[in-house]
């Protein structure tokens, strides 16, 4: 049996749950510090703050919490922040707050932020450009039209109208020998912008765009513009057969890089007196553009690569991959839930689950409760 031929069997069988290696070289970053105390918790170590609880709420304790969080076998991080401060956190399974994990298809939220950094340094001019600009040689004998409209907009909404490279179509995807070409050149299932489907080949030729619109590759522009200014690092990131960082999977962050990034979110773009994100993107991130998208066992909102959802009677916008990999943003409430878990896990249920616990226990735990003096 040739290599080619066993890749495109891995592929199918694990689809896009398994994570390899970063293709970059780049080493795994385990020496990023955050200015937390609980940085020094190991695995398997719970720290939950007791918080004062409000009489007018039903009481939902500390142990409360952490016995729901403990029920998802497959996790290994939970980080529950509010009001400038962690009030929770738990580690298990090798899970640790400064250790780098992969966090699937949660990057895509990243690339969000990316394209909104873009814009504001000039490297793209509009999000209504069209792809062709930026890849010129991708679009290079392709005659339908219709290709030639899509827009930086149209992938993030994913309604580009190309057909998804998720799912069943991802493991021919990511055996190819040209993961951008063979989404552009792949059929054209809508015009752009009629409807949505979820695609992580949206999120790649968005990857590649930035790329080539900022001169440098898209971890280096992470880096310099979204991490560094946040005190944090990038762990392993897998690249394409043409060296293009992967779009919206395979990146490896902290739980704590993941909450840093969380509350950047809730504080308008500002990180320590520095504008990171513009917040006029964050606001028209966190905007619905498609309603009711069944997926995960329910329906959910979805904006530019962000979804959104009601837990507990609150607006909760969340980034999410496979395997348990969550990041919530609760801007009522002041608060960020970072979740981490097995990302080659197949449990059923799992994602109900933590939807459950948002809305039976965490978001009740934040309602019942206030800030410590």
């Amino acid at each position: 049996m040739s290599l080619h031929l066993k890749l495109i069997i891995i592929a199918i069988l694990f689809g896009g749950c398994h994570y390899t290696s970063d293709r970059s070289g780049v080493p795994v970053n385990t020496s990023t510090e955050m200015p937390y105390v609980a940085a020094s918790l190991q695995p398997g170590v719970t720290n939950v703050h007791t918080l004062y609880q409000n009489s007018d709420f039903p009481a939902v304790s500390g142990n409360d919490l952490e016995q729901a969080i403990r029920s998802i076998p497959e996790f290994s991080s939970f980080i529950l922040y509010r009001d400038g401060e962690i009030i929770s956190e738990m580690y298990k399974n090798g899970g640790a707050a400064n250790r780098p994990a992969n966090i699937k298809s949660a990057s895509k939220s990243i690339l969000s932020a990316l394209t909104g950094i873009a814009l504001r340094e000039g490297f793209i001019e509009s999000i209504d450009d069209p792809l062709s600009g930026y890849l010129p040689g991708y679009f290079d004998g392709i005659d339908d039209s219709l290709k030639h409209q899509i827009t930086i907009r149209h992938l993030l909404m994913m309604k580009s109208g190309l057909r998804s490279t998720s799912f069943g179509n991802y493991g021919a995807w990511v055996v190819s020998r040209d993961w951008v070409g063979y989404a552009i050149r792949g059929p054209q299932v809508h015009p752009p912008g009629r409807s949505m489907a979820y695609s992580t080949g949206d999120t790649h030729i968005l990857s590649a765009v930035l790329s080539e619109a900022s001169g440098m590759s898209t971890r280096q522009l992470a880096e310099r513009y979204l991490f560094t200014p946040m005190n944090q690092g990038i762990g392993g990131w897998d690249r394409d057969p043409q060296g293009y960082f992967f779009g919206g999977n395979n990146m490896a962050l902290s739980p704590y890089a993941l909450l840093e990034f969380g509350r950047l979110y809730l504080n308008g773009g500002m990180y320590n007196g520095v504008q990171v994100l513009d917040p006029e993107w964050i606001q028209k991130s966190l905007t619905t553009y498609q309603h009711g998208i069944s997926f995960n066992s329910r329906r959910h909102d979805y904006g530019y690569l962000w979804w959104h959802n009601t837990f507990g009677g609150h607006s909760v916008w969340f980034a999410w991959g496979y395997g348990g990999q969550y990041l919530f943003l609760i801007p009522e409430m002041d608060a960020v839930v970072v979740l981490t878990g097995n990302p080659d896990t197949r449990s059923r249920g799992m994602n109900n689950r933590i939807y459950s616990i948002m809305e039976t226990t965490v978001i009740p735990y934040l309602a019942g409760s206030t800030k410590r003096d």
